[in-house]
């Protein structure tokens, strides 16, 4: 009886402290919630913004963006073309290894069972949602596979497009009458022609307000998603494209009014720049836009120039909307978040229009990243970036296992520490001439190009603007060899199909 009584007293304290041990032991930590995404990302946006030391231009939200977080002033395309320029961001890949290297291409086709971006993301928990231009067009996007939410808006009609249309109903009935509808798309062409470009690329104010261009309409689509809590209690990856400055040029009245054309600024190349270049560097979008190689043409520049600055400050108060929605819903603080372009883009630098082109102009992006615990306010960094390395660095600060196929890197090792400029010691771009290729590699002090016609060597350390091609110096030989073979190594590199 009294060992029955001792082995009852011993479980009754055992038990007693198991309670205790359970009621005073230090609660286990909970596992930290994931970290949030937005990707910011424009359409043929350079680095004419305020955060790149763009100093004719206003963009406030952008100012204010790079003052809370990390900006990058090394960062570089690797296909200056919208469709691309996307694949090779959205998959981590280089475009050899893409298979997209023009606008029609489609990764889905050209590599099947590749992971995009958003796809990775939904994957692995996280409410993924897409506004606006994000891979290249309505056909070239993954849809439901990558995307709980997917929406592509379009601007409201044209005031002067409403007007013609109401006449032209008036006499002759609905638009849509099988009757009328070549009379109509003929007409609204012509009524249309300077604002939508039918032959040159359209330009000018809209008359619209900031709400009826499709920006406006991305940007207040993320917003409600960001303050109604769409994403519920999952962890959120927000991808907001925005269209612009992509041509036609069109904002709200308001902001061509911040750039009077005689207050324009820029730097008129000499004649004969085009003499010292392999001819297959240039492209001759020019034409479109009403110019020719080695002549000025200073009125029509100063319109172009006024209606892409235009462009430019009304997507950065649409931007402005983005960020404040973000701060309002509470998650500024465990979401990253990126800013960036698909590619750069020619005003009449090197006497060039629109993209396509390896100068820097053409390839450089912004490119501005805020890692709540990790980047410094207002810092700078001169580091070598690719927009490959996107993919890379988003699942290494959310903690997600990263796609075998990736060839970028993490800039995790950069963010907090904009004095290091990294292992990636070269940015490399590529477009197509015909059936080859033009190549292009950069480091910190120089740029070197590659062509089927040429070859081009500049020394951005006292040639930031790429005016003075070495290639032909006798002094430039040395450096040249070595540039050589470090592409012939990147090549192989950027072609290797990882799986």
């Amino acid at each position: 009886m009294m060992k029955r009584n001792n082995h009852m007293r011993s479980s009754i304290h055992f038990l007693i402290g198991f309670v205790l041990l359970l009621v005073f032991a230090p609660a286990k930590a909970a596992t930290p919630a994931k970290q949030n995404v937005l990707f910011i990302v424009c359409d043929d946006l350079n680095t004419h913004v305020t955060p790149s030391g763009y100093a004719p231009i206003h963009t406030p939200a952008l100012k204010q963006f790079a003052a809370a977080a990390q900006t990058f002033q090394r960062a570089f395309c690797q296909y200056p073309v919208c469709g691309p320029s996307r694949a090779s961001f959205m998959s981590g890949l280089y475009p050899e290894s893409t298979g997209v290297l023009n606008n029609t291409a489609d990764i889905r086709m050209t590599r099947p069972n590749t992971i995009s971006m958003p796809q990775h993301f939904k994957q692995h928990g996280y409410w993924t949602a897409g506004v606006g231009k994000l891979f290249h067009t309505k056909r070239h996007d993954y849809g439901d596979v990558a995307w709980n939410k997917i929406i592509r808006f379009e601007n409201d009609e044209l005031p002067i497009v409403r007007a013609a249309r109401e006449k032209f109903e008036a006499e002759h009935g609905s638009i849509e009458k099988r009757s009328n509808r070549r009379k109509w798309r003929t007409l609204m062409k012509e009524v249309s022609a300077k604002l939508k470009g039918q032959n040159a690329p359209g330009y000018g104010p809209s008359g619209l307000t900031d709400a009826q261009h499709k920006d406006g309409k991305n940007a207040r689509q993320v917003a409600q998603w960001l303050k109604q809590k769409a994403y519920g209690n999952q962890p959120f990856f927000i991808a907001c494209g925005i269209q612009k400055p992509h041509v036609p040029f069109l904002a709200p009245n308001k902001y061509f009014a911040q750039y009077p054309l005689d207050k324009i600024i820029y730097q008129p190349d000499r004649p004969k720049l085009w003499d010292s270049l392999p001819s297959t560097a240039k492209v001759k979008r020019y034409q479109a836009f009403g110019f020719e190689l080695g002549k000025e043409n200073d009125a029509l520049r100063r319109e172009y120039m006024q209606a892409y600055h235009a462009c430019i400050s009304f997507i950065d108060a649409q931007i402005q909307i983005v960020l404040d929605a973000l701060k309002e819903s509470g998650h500024w603080e465990d979401t990253i978040v990126v800013f960036t372009s698909d590619h750069g883009y020619h005003l009449g630098d090197h006497f060039l229009w629109g993209k396509v082109s390896l100068f820097d102009i053409g390839a450089k992006v912004p490119f501005i990243i805020r890692a709540p615990g990790l980047t410094q306010p207002g810092t700078t960094s001169q580091a070598m970036v690719e927009l490959i390395d996107v993919f890379p660095t988003l699942t290494d600060l959310t903690g997600l296992p990263a796609p075998k196929h990736l060839q970028g890197s993490s800039l995790r090792p950069l963010l907090g520490h904009p004095e290091r400029l990294g292992k990636k010691k070269f940015a490399y771009t590529v477009v197509t001439r015909g059936p080859k290729l033009g190549h292009a590699l950069r480091n910190q002090n120089w740029r070197y190009g590659k062509w089927p016609d040429g070859e081009e060597l500049y020394d951005l350390k006292v040639d930031p603007h790429e005016k003075h091609n070495l290639a032909e110096k006798l002094e430039s030989a040395e450096r040249l060899e070595e540039f050589r073979k470090i592409l012939a190594t990147k090549q192989i590199e950027a072609a290797t199909q990882k799986r």
